[in-house]
């Protein structure tokens, strides 16, 4: 790779928009737990430990879903055997669209995507770097008890 390359595929990395991944309270849709992420290729969300989110949930597969990046968009990508919905309709896979909400399962965990892409085109000009991820501390979360309300409800 020229050098002239090297450097433009470090300006494109140092560009592409953070994610941020909100969890919804089940009930009013409020934020519960945010995670960002800097530029990744995949961000795995299910039971297991080994995800970048991990959600506890009798609903949620251990590999439930992923987002996968492509350039500078991305796409969510069910892989859970209870399903991923948006707008309440099934999906195996579809493009991310600032501020579109997913559910695990048809009454599991609601989760919220942010593309920050604000000043994309000043970073190409400046080629400036990042500045890092405000990720939070611990990436478990407990959802049980709170979907449990739901289901009593409904």
């Amino acid at each position: 790779m020229s050098n002239s390359s090297a450097q433009q595929a470090k300006v494109l990395k140092d560009v592409t928009p953070v994610i941020t991944l909100t969890l919804l309270h089940p009930l009013q849709s409020v934020p519960v737990q945010s995670w960002s992420f800097e530029p990744e290729s995949v961000i795995r969300i299910g039971r297991s430990t080994e995800n970048e989110v991990i959600l506890y949930s009798a609903v949620v597969s251990r590999h439930h879903v992923e987002l996968r990046r492509n350039g500078s968009d991305w796409e969510v990508v069910n892989l859970g055997a209870n399903g991923t919905y948006v707008d309440g309709k099934r999906i195996t896979q579809m493009p991310v669209v600032d501020g579109m909400i997913f559910r695990l399962a048809s009454s599991g965990p609601k989760i919220q995507i942010h593309i920050d892409a604000d000043n994309i085109d000043a970073k190409l000009k400046t080629s400036g770097k990042r500045s890092p991820s405000k990720q939070d501390k611990t990436k478990d979360t407990f959802v049980d008890q709170s979907f449990k309300e739901v289901e009593d409800q409904g």
